[in-house]
């Protein structure tokens, strides 16, 4: 039986970046408002497979990470660890500290806490925040970051940032009805925005494809025609997809194409497009029931067969047996 598949979308406008920060899924988000005062200093372990934000609403503290300088925080200061990396807060770089989850806290709700700790002396507030990433999604990006990402609202010259770190400690402090939506929320516009602003300072080293890092897929997101490209890619996995037809798409020749987009991503486009069907399909399996004829189908494959045996080529293992972990 021959499949008539339909003709792809018109070209969309080139916003590859903001497709792929779309893609970050952020989910499951838990906030905790700490009142501290000095002396006091808190071990966060790792987290995996989540990004921790640290707003200082008040007062002052040192961030320290295995491997980097001790950071001094001001109010604030807001700091993004995207690969949720074990970390230290302290009022001073000599205070003692304690395991996180050995400090007690008050549960306010299932998505909400508070915790007062400390010596009595200078006071802190910290709201913390442990957001779920979808790292299959977009583990390219997440390969990028550096472990802590920062900004401050005294370099906010447009003041947004202000006002929404404002309205965060409003919020947190009120905890009225809708209040930790409203938190949430605004979570995530502050990672998002800390991930754009961290890309419009790297954007000019990462478009030298030639250093042979990750950063030349960051460059790929802004090469016009590439970038394209990747958008189609991922609005679009089941359509069958050829370099030509993608070459065709951007208006480049197939030759031009391929050299382009593998100087770029790093990896032939062929390449990349069963890579992200295969990210897909992992999350498809462990987020529905669909049977894995629709799921195949779903993500470009005519048969079960072929999925199957470009799953486990991908993932080394078949797709029944993730599914299996998560059903079960």
């Amino acid at each position: 039986m021959t499949t008539t598949y339909p003709t792809p979308s018109p070209l969309p406008p080139c916003d590859p970046l903001g497709e792929v920060l779309h893609l970050l899924r952020l989910t499951g988000t838990l906030h905790c408002r700490a009142e501290l005062t000095a002396p006091w200093g808190l071990d966060v372990p790792p987290i995996e497979d989540c990004m921790v934000l640290e707003i200082v609403n008040a007062g002052r503290c040192w961030l320290e990470v295995a491997g980097e300088a001790p950071r001094e925080l001001r109010e604030g200061s807001l700091v993004l660890l995207p690969h949720g990396t074990a970390h230290t807060l302290r009022s001073a770089v000599d205070a003692a500290t304690e395991p996180l989850f050995e400090i007690p806290v008050a549960k306010i709700s299932d998505r909400y806490e508070m915790m007062c700790y400390g010596g009595g002396g200078d006071f802190t507030q910290v709201t913390a925040g442990v957001v779920r990433v979808d790292r299959a999604a977009v583990g390219n990006l997440l390969a990028l970051f550096p472990l802590v990402l920062q900004i401050d609202a005294w370099d906010d010259e447009s003041g947004w940032l202000q006002s929404t770190l404002r309205f965060i400690t409003r919020e947190a402090r009120a905890l009225k009805p809708g209040g930790e939506t409203v938190i949430t929320r605004l979570t995530d516009v502050l990672i998002i925005q800390l991930i754009r602003t961290w890309v419009d300072t790297v954007v000019d080293s990462a478009s030298d494809a030639k250093s042979g890092s990750n950063q030349g897929w960051l460059a790929a997101l802004r090469d016009e025609a590439i970038g394209s490209a990747l958008v189609l890619i991922h609005r679009e996995p089941q359509h069958p997809w050829t370099v030509a037809s993608l070459a065709r798409a951007v208006n480049l020749s197939r030759s031009a194409f391929s050299a382009r987009f593998t100087a770029r991503v790093g990896q032939p486009a062929l390449s990349y497009l069963t890579q992200w069907r295969m990210q897909l399909a992992h999350n498809l399996l462990q987020e529905t029931a669909l049977p894995l004829s629709a799921l195949a189908e779903q993500v470009g494959y005519e048969s079960e067969v072929a999925f199957s045996r470009a799953f486990k080529r991908v993932h080394g293992v078949p797709p029944g047996s993730v599914r299996r972990a998560k059903w079960v």
